[in-house]
């Protein structure tokens, strides 16, 4: 890991409107990073010192391209956030991804990609996954990001882009049911690993990592190989002290309580029951 705690180069932000965008700009800022952000709805906060933001649609290819100008990083968290009907996803996650990725590739950026763990949803909790376990999105959202997943790879191996795929458990300021025993990821912890991501001076041979983003939870025992080590992340949080107010906290359903994806694989479920 090196030493550094500054990007030398802006880092530009998408979605930072978002919630997690909110917690990475008041985080980042704090530590005097210069940051580029967008939205498609205005910045809520008031902007940190190094930091700029400017509206503009992930669908607008030229817009993005300007953004992205003189970048090192790009922390890509724009788009739809949970699950919608395909064609509400299609626009910001997949074309949208496209232009992210084409802005990487010009200036040489690394991306950072908000994956999710909706990308591996349909694994049941039966299993241990590792980060080249096969991709089960549980929904059209989960889909988009195994589509990013896939992109950054294809990028990758024909342009070099380097891509550190966050597949985010659940990130909030604290966990709220027995789920997010296993799964919450902290922002202090989301803040880490984003500075990690950022900052390691190489991905290795690979030039891409798959990151399983959840905090250091006794309760998480379906992920785990990934390439933590290589950026040099160790997650510090816990939601170890919750487990005596949630641990009977469930849904009753028993599709959601089966997979790892929990309420995004119930969705539109048609099927006449889980298979065994």
């Amino acid at each position: 890991m090196t030493t550094e705690t500054v990007p030398q180069k802006p880092v530009l932000l998408t979605g930072a409107s978002g919630a997690l965008g909110r917690v990475l700009t008041r985080a980042l800022g704090e530590q005097g990073w210069t940051l580029r952000l967008t939205d498609r709805v205005p910045f809520p906060d008031p902007l940190p010192a190094g930091a700029r933001f400017q509206l503009a649609d992930l669908e607008d290819g030229p817009a993005i391209l300007r953004l992205a100008e003189g970048c090192g990083t790009i922390l890509h968290f724009g788009g739809i956030s949970v699950e919608h009907p395909f064609e509400t996803v299609i626009g910001p996650n997949i074309r949208g991804l496209y232009h992210v990725y084409e802005a990487a590739r010009r200036e040489g950026a690394r991306m950072i990609f908000a994956s999710s763990n909706h990308a591996i949803g349909f694994h049941p909790r039966s299993a241990v996954l590792d980060d080249d376990s096969s991709l089960a999105p549980d929904g059209f959202y989960g889909l988009s990001k195994a589509y990013g997943e896939l992109m950054g790879g294809l990028y990758r191996d024909k342009h070099g882009v380097e891509s550190v795929f966050l597949r985010i458990g659940s990130c909030f300021p604290e966990p709220t049911d027995a789920r997010m025993l296993a799964t919450w990821l902290s922002y202090a912890d989301l803040t880490r690993l984003i500075a990690c991501a950022t900052l390691a001076p190489s991905l290795g041979p690979a030039g891409s990592v798959v990151i399983w983003a959840a905090s250091n939870n006794s309760r998480m025992t379906w992920w785990r190989r990934d390439g933590r080590a290589v950026i040099g992340w160790t997650p510090q949080d816990s939601a170890d002290s919750y487990v005596a107010a949630l641990e009977g906290k469930t849904s009753g359903d028993p599709v959601v309580e089966r997979y790892q994806g929990g309420g995004f694989a119930g969705i539109d479920y048609s099927r006449a029951a889980p298979p065994r």
